[in-house]
């Protein structure tokens, strides 16, 4: 799943922190104030006042890192003490239940507590386990389904031990699992879309187009196209890793027709709800995993308090565990138990006036819309030597330099030939439209392929704006390069920076309005030279029957982007 984001816009981040700060305050109160000789700053902690004044009066932005048991001391130097090193264990009751209102899918895990027993609970976290996606602006504040569903499912919990072996958390016996689904409420009824019927695939692009995915404000919705969904839904082979009895094929084998599960509506036959998986061998380390990726969950916005998304997640799993396969992969951009992982969004304005007047990128403080179109402006053409289209011909090429690539990431997929193939070069006879864009780099005199990068188009409805419909999106897909494999990666920042470098002059070229790209592989070497801006949005990563330890997703505490905590995230979510 793809999050909706946009521009961070600095003034209104600002504001929103005061007022939450003085939420703290009134809740709080004396009693919610933390000694500050005994609760020194730990190195990283400091999550939500990031930037906050150090004069000796403090700021509202303070007030929360305090609230939080972050403080900083006036020289900088930071504690070892445990209490340092666990803000979490100074909340008062008070400061927990201010925290939950800030974030409702956290505050549904301990729903069923006292607030004294909740409190307690929630000491046993760290303060990035407090606030991942947590938004002081109200994003991400909601639920995909409430958490006494969550509670039910084999997921890690928040207040779970750090010690553990990673594995499975529950064994399925497929002879135990239900033949048939679960009986859906009187009017609805399951079904099982057939996406090689053009109109049923018209209904699915249909419902995610008018109800999936929107930011907070309303302002802008994903628009796929149907020819997106023929590219992700229906995947090639999976070669070796699947039995050919697990996977009869339709259009090509590797994908299930039965993994297009639907709702219908018993007397209009509308389609009100769909979720959907493909096939995915994914490495936690140094774990390969037989495992589904579930995306595109979507409910009808009238039906939403009918919590159809339980049932439909409920109804995947068991066509799943049918087949042997016991985990799957999942995001989201709100909070839900537990993420192994989370990165956040950054937008490279290629269009920014264009952005601007949609409501998508802010117009910084003293500046212009002439200065920030000269900010954002790119050369005319490319720079790296040998750089051309990737063609079909280049697919053993390219698996063999990304497999190698993505072997230094804690969690990454595995792919084969034939799923380059498909995913990463555009088929010209199968859709005129063009949903994938790859690049290779050949060696003069060798002939080598030595790098490649690939991004894919992903539009957004603009909603109510007089002057655009749409927002044309490139997002960052999978890239590759044998400068990671100089000793100590002597180079691979530069060469990385050459090359989405070339990534935006071509992004350009073909009318993107804005290229997007979250903090995982080894975006966070380029995303600040190549003027990339924070965005509001995060992406959670989830494994489900699955536990992991926690996997690096290239930002710090504070949520900035941060080069020491690459080498984790290597799987891109669509």
């Amino acid at each position: 799943m793809t999050e909706e984001s946009k521009e961070v816009d600095p003034a209104v981040s600002a504001d929103a922190i005061q007022e939450v700060a003085e939420k703290i305050e009134a809740e709080t109160g004396s009693s919610g104030e933390v000694d500050e000789d005994n609760h020194a700053e730990a190195e990283g902690q400091d999550t939500v006042a990031a930037g906050s004044s150090t004069k000796k009066k403090k700021s509202k932005k303070a007030k929360i890192k305090k609230v939080l048991g972050a403080e900083s001391k006036d020289n900088g130097t930071a504690s070892g003490s445990s209490s340092a090193a666990n803000p979490a264990s100074k909340l008062t009751t008070g400061m927990v239940e201010q925290l939950l209102e800030m974030n409702p899918s956290l505050k549904g895990e301990v729903a069923g507590m006292d607030k004294e027993k909740a409190a307690e609970a929630l000491k046993k976290l760290d303060v990035a386990d407090l606030l991942t996606g947590m938004s002081v602006s109200g994003k991400n504040q909601k639920d995909m389904a409430s958490y006494k569903f969550w509670q039910t499912q084999p997921v890690p919990r928040f207040d779970e031990t750090q010690q553990f072996q990673e594995g499975p958390i529950k064994m399925i016996d497929p002879e135990q699992v239900p033949k048939e689904p679960q009986t859906l409420l009187e009017g609805f009824e399951w079904v099982t879309m057939d996406l090689t019927n053009d109109r049923e695939l018209d209904e699915v692009w249909e419902l995610l187009n008018g109800h999936y995915v929107e930011d907070d404000e309303a302002m802008f919705r994903f628009n796929y196209s149907v020819s997106f969904l023929n590219w992700y839904i229906q995947p090639p082979i999976i070669s070796w890793r699947w039995s050919a009895d697990a996977f009869r094929a339709l259009k090509a084998p590797g994908w299930r027709k039965e993994w297009h599960v639907g709702v219908r509506a018993s007397k209009s036959r509308k389609l009100v709800a769909f979720i959907s998986g493909v096939p995915v061998a994914l490495r936690i380390r140094t774990k390969v995993l037989k495992s589904t990726e579930i995306n595109f969950l979507c409910i009808h916005k009238k039906l939403r308090s009918k919590r159809l998304a339980p049932v439909l997640i409920q109804e995947i799993t068991r066509r799943c565990y049918q087949l042997g396969i016991f985990q799957a992969i999942y995001t989201a951009g709100i909070v839900l138990p537990k993420p192994v992982s989370s990165c956040r969004y950054f937008h490279r304005s290629l269009d920014w006036l264009k952005l601007y007047e949609v409501g998508f990128s802010p117009m910084p403080k003293n500046s212009s819309k002439a200065r920030q179109i000269t900010k954002y402006k790119l050369p005319n053409s490319t720079s790296t030597k040998g750089l051309r289209p990737m063609q079909q011909k280049d697919a053993a090429a390219v698996q063999d330099l990304l497999q190698r690539y993505l072997k230094r990431f804690d969690m990454a997929p595995e792919f084969d030939t034939e799923e380059i193939q498909h995913w990463m070069v555009h088929d010209e006879k199968a859709t005129v439209e063009q949903a994938i864009w790859s690049y290779v780099v050949e060696d003069p005199s060798s002939h080598k392929i030595t790098d490649f990068f690939s991004f894919y188009c992903l539009e957004s409805s603009v909603i109510k704006n007089p002057k655009h419909d749409s927002v044309r999106a490139a997002y960052m897909f999978y890239y590759a390069t044998e400068a990671a494999f100089a000793d100590n990666e002597k180079g691979l920042k530069e060469r990385l920076n050459e090359l989405m470098n070339d990534a935006l002059v071509t992004a350009k070229k073909f009318n993107f309005d804005v290229f997007n790209a979250l903090t995982l592989l080894d975006n966070p070497l380029f995303l600040e030279q190549q003027k990339f801006g924070p965005g509001d949005g995060q992406l959670h990563f989830y494994i489900y029957n699955y536990r992991a330890h926690p996997i690096a997703g290239g930002v710090n505490a504070k949520n900035d982007v941060d080069e020491k905590r690459r080498g984790g995230v290597g799987v891109v979510m669509l």
